[in-house]
């Protein structure tokens, strides 16, 4: 019982080493990731310094007995002396995390210098140390128990390794009868303490690798929560409406003191303490920032002289300064502040790194779909600004012919042709434009068309005007009127159209009908989805206004077509009143 107590004594070293190595990030990744010879070497230097010092801390046996404990180091042991020590740990554990090549190497070193030491059992326990390397490591692969984490396999090989030093012990050293002596008394306490010491070895470890995985994903949840909650307004780029709120945001859900975000020129948003001097609209004002701009790193200030704020009763004394890139280059950061340094934690730390990464990575979507929407803008004014060159021609001629006849009436028409084209060539700049554009859009169209064509369409319009200040996309409406006389009224002499603008719901209803020839259920599903080719039309225009509408209001926008062969066709288009506002 009394070794017990002096080996468990000597375990609690092993404990010691145990905690202060699981605070080591190096060491916890060398134990758990590939390691190269580079690592394998800091682990053969790591567990032989641990088995070196478990032999020099060893309990003296003589003739049976444990020797007084008068001194704690033992440097040499006589030729009649042995220890109890916990030297086999190191070499276990080197062997079971290290592989082969570190468990050969941690036995042969803690062997040799346990011969060194002396003691009638010095080649008898440097021996069995060395073996103990070499069956640790092997069984340790094959078994895979780092890989695993198997406390029972790694406290078995524990117990198999001190064992063969007793067994080695009885074959070696002699006399017999003392080496049977000592094996008797040590036996127990030496085979339990070590496997109970590798025990307490995993598991300080296991824990601390266990909170570091939970405090991950903690994070990591953490920051896709609040990408989820900034995403929207990072769309939208870096500017000084979208930043003001992530701030808030971010400052909200992290819990710092202040929160900046930065353009390369100057501070978009700057939430929480020192408001009062860190201005938006101001040029960037900390060199800190500035660093982070030029180098394109994370930089962490610990002072109030490192961030280096001209203010002189600047509050905030620490700070995390992140890059924000988009392809590779920074277009701005984000800085967390502190007005204590204790507070920028190690966990504050990656958390904002994941921030960096993950808001980086937002506006660079943002960018890409920026562009996808300029290409796809080009696309459309491209279409928006085409002419039917049959309708320009015809639309000359006629007023041609009128100039002869009634010179008043061609003035007119040539001014409803200007305005036609003014409203193409509008169209072909601007991506909203007033309700009441639009309808002047549509008159002018139908003035030239009912002038070559008297009494062939009768065309009804209600219309609230107090929705003409309201903002649509160009050739909305006038397309679908142009597409009724063009096509709904094929090989018929007379027809009608009714168009039709109103509020409901807080939507803006636009509505044609026409008693038309109307179509098959199956155009009716294609048109406005995709670009058809057939004897009746492309479908382009449809097309067109389908893509644009849900280009800018996405899912809040409607687009239906309701259609009944020789009844006519009813287009219906829904657009929420607060639009935004495309520049």
């Amino acid at each position: 019982m009394e070794l017990f107590l002096f080996m468990l004594e000597r375990v609690g070293l092993i404990i010691v080493f145990a905690f202060l190595m699981s605070r080591w990030r190096l060491f916890r990744d060398m134990l758990f990731q590939e390691q190269g010879l580079k690592e394998k070497i800091w682990l053969v230097l790591i567990f032989s310094a641990l088995s070196v010092v478990s032999s020099y801390t060893g309990i003296k046996i003589e003739s049976g007995t444990i020797h007084p404990l008068n001194q704690m180091i033992h440097s040499t042991i006589n030729a009649e002396e042995a220890i109890a020590n916990t030297r086999l740990i190191g070499v276990a554990i080197a062997g079971i995390f290290g592989g082969p090549f570190v468990g050969v190497c941690v036995g042969i070193i803690a062997g040799v210098h346990r011969i060194t030491l002396g003691g009638f059992t010095a080649i008898a326990c440097g021996v069995s140390t060395i073996l103990a390397g070499f069956i640790t490591g092997g069984l340790s692969q094959q078994l895979k128990i780092r890989q695993t984490f198997s406390y029972k396999k790694a406290v078995t090989i524990g117990i198999c390794a001190e064992t063969l030093q007793m067994i080695v012990i009885l074959a070696i050293a002699r006399p017999f009868e003392q080496a049977l002596q000592l094996v008797s008394l040590i036996a127990m306490p030496m085979i339990m303490m070590n496997a109970f010491g590798i025990f307490i070895f995993f598991m300080i470890i296991k824990t601390f690798i266990d909170e570091e995985e939970r405090t991950k994903a903690l994070q990591t949840h953490q920051a896709f929560s609040i990408a989820q909650l900034t995403i929207e307004h990072f769309r939208k780029g870096l500017n000084e409406e979208s930043c003001q709120t992530v701030a808030k945001i971010i400052k909200r859900e992290i819990k710092v003191d202040a929160v900046a975000i930065t353009d390369t020129n100057g501070i978009l948003a700057h939430v929480g303490v020192g408001e009062d001097h860190h201005l938006i609209h101001r040029e960037i004002m900390t060199s800190l920032t500035k660093r982070v701009l030029v180098e394109g790193h994370i930089i962490t200030a610990t002072s109030a002289k490192e961030i280096h704020c001209p203010h002189h009763d600047c509050p905030l004394n620490a700070a995390i300064v992140l890059p924000l890139k988009v392809q590779q280059h920074t277009v701005g950061t984000l800085k967390l502040y502190f007005m204590n340094a204790t507070s920028l934690t190690g966990v504050k730390k990656e958390l904002a790194e994941g921030l960096s990464r993950l808001f980086s990575s937002q506006l660079e979507y943002a960018e890409i779909e920026r562009q996808r929407k300029l290409l796809k803008d080009a696309e459309i004014k491209a279409l928006q600004a085409q002419v039917h060159p049959h309708f320009f021609f015809n639309s000359l001629n006629t007023i041609s012919s009128l100039i002869r006849t009634d010179a008043n009436e061609a003035r007119a028409l040539l001014l409803k042709l200007s305005t036609f084209f003014r409203s193409n060539l509008q169209g072909a700049r601007q991506m909203l434009i007033p309700l009441k554009n639009e309808i002047d859009h549509i008159e002018a169209y139908l003035a030239i068309e009912q002038t070559r064509f008297p009494n062939r369409y009768n065309v009804q319009f209600q219309v609230d005007a107090s929705l003409f200040d309201v903002h649509i996309p160009p050739f909305t409406l006038q397309p679908l009127v142009e597409n009724a006389i063009y096509h709904a009224f094929k090989n018929r002499k007379e027809g009608k159209i009714f168009v039709q603008v109103q509020r409901v719901d807080n939507k803006l209803l636009l509505l044609t009908e026409d008693n038309g020839c109307g179509m098959r259920k199956e155009q009716v599903k294609q048109l406005g989805k995709s670009i058809m080719q057939s004897e009746q039309g492309t479908g382009t225009a449809l097309w067109n206004i389908y893509q644009r509408i849900h280009e800018i209001y996405g899912k809040e926008a409607d687009f239906q077509i309701l259609s009944t062969l020789d009844v006519g066709t009813k287009i219906k288009i829904q657009l929420p009143l607060k639009a935004t506002r495309w520049e």
